[in-house]
């Protein structure tokens, strides 16, 4: 019998080799392809592999190039007897990539020289796709480390401070570039000069933890978590029926201390959602006295609201008016069919300058880009 999976496999080497970026997952939906078609033409064959290999129009010429090396004129795909090639599937985890066995060699080829192909499995790569809603206990622990190593910066901004450049850029530095006429009987040179210091602005998170976000409050405050302790200037707050400050709580490198001491401070876990008055209470006691000024402000909620739509919108208004930028991530704009028909949601919509997904890692990662923007 044919072997199903080495052509394919091979094949997909092939593709990468030639500079193109083929997913793990469309070799074995080519492969599928293949057994449903049927490999009797070599049209088949290459329609199976252009629809499921490539993504990019750009591509094809590589492509083509690449099948007519591989499969050649022939008609039919080239088979292999089972005895000829095998096929070892390798499976990304945490352990360590060293064996307890030092001296067990890697896996090769048989002795008889036939041809070793390894497939390799990462489920990082599935994890970071799959909705939080949907994990177990495991994957939780597992995301921890993934989590982690997000990078979230502020948008880059001037400040008012200046440091010192060669005297061929920036402005003219008048003050050290007088005192050091002084020091040399009035002769202004060198001329000195300065630029602005570019810092990172403030990145302020304010996440929903009423019962509606319970599949994804848990996963949102590690990412919380993860932020406050990667970088200094950021503030982080949980909301339901009022608001609290937890960027003291979530300063301890240990998540999961960090975790407990959060769940003590915040006593409305899990409970109703006032967005309105939460985020009035921002706004008057901190976002509009200073911490949201010129600051990243990143909403995370599913917009759901048992308050007053004009009061939210009245304070979203507030907020956008002194904030860099306003970021609103809601877990459910994944879903299909998604609208913004929650009142909550429809209310501070207007005054959001981004609106974007927070239901996966890969959401996540997509959030830190808009972030840093």
């Amino acid at each position: 019998m044919p072997d199903p999976v080495g052509v394919p496999v091979a094949f997909a080497r092939v593709l990468r080799g030639a500079g193109l970026a083929v997913p793990g997952g469309a070799t074995g939906v080519f492969a599928r392809s293949i057994a449903v078609l049927g490999a009797g033409t070599r049209d088949d064959v290459y329609w199976a592999g252009r629809a499921t290999l490539i993504c990019r129009h750009a591509d094809v010429a590589i492509y083509d190039h690449a099948f007519a090396a591989f499969f050649g004129d022939l008609a039919p795909l080239p088979t292999v007897p089972d005895s000829e090639s095998e096929v070892i599937v390798a499976f990304d985890d945490d352990r360590d990539e060293v064996s307890d066995d030092a001296d067990e060699p890697a896996a090769t080829a048989p002795e008889s020289g036939t041809p070793l192909v390894t497939v390799r499995w990462s489920r990082a790569d599935v994890l970071r796709r799959r909705d939080f809603a949907t994990y177990t206990t495991a994957e939780f622990e597992e995301s921890r480390r993934l989590m982690a190593d997000l990078a979230v910066s502020g948008s880059p901004r001037q400040s008012l401070r200046r440091r010192r450049v060669a005297n061929t850029r920036g402005r003219v530095d008048l003050r050290r570039t007088i005192r050091h006429a002084i020091r040399n009987g009035g002769e202004a040179v060198p001329r000195h000069s300065s630029v602005p210091v570019v810092r990172a602005r403030r990145v302020v998170l304010v996440c929903d933890v009423s019962g509606s976000m319970e599949p994804y409050s848990r996963a949102l405050l590690r990412f919380l978590h993860a932020v406050v302790v990667a970088r200094g200037s950021v503030e982080a707050f949980a909301m339901g029926t009022r608001l609290t400050r937890i960027t003291v709580e979530l300063g301890s490198r240990d998540p999961d201390a960090a975790l407990d001491a959060a769940a003590r401070r915040v006593v409305d876990f899990s409970g109703g959602t006032r967005l309105g008055a939460a985020m009035r209470t921002f706004n008057d006691d901190w976002g509009v006295r200073g911490m949201a000024r010129g600051a990243v402000v990143v909403i995370i909620s599913d917009g759901w609201d048992r308050g007053e739509p004009e009061v939210l919108a009245e304070q979203m208004a507030r907020l956008q008016r002194v904030a860099y930028r306003v970021v609103w991530v809601n877990p459910l704009k994944a879903s299909e069919g998604y609208s913004p028909l929650a009142q909550g949601m429809a209310a501070a919509l207007p005054y959001v300058d981004e609106f974007v997904e927070g239901h996966s890692l890969e959401s996540l990662s997509q959030l830190a880009e808009v972030i840093a923007r």
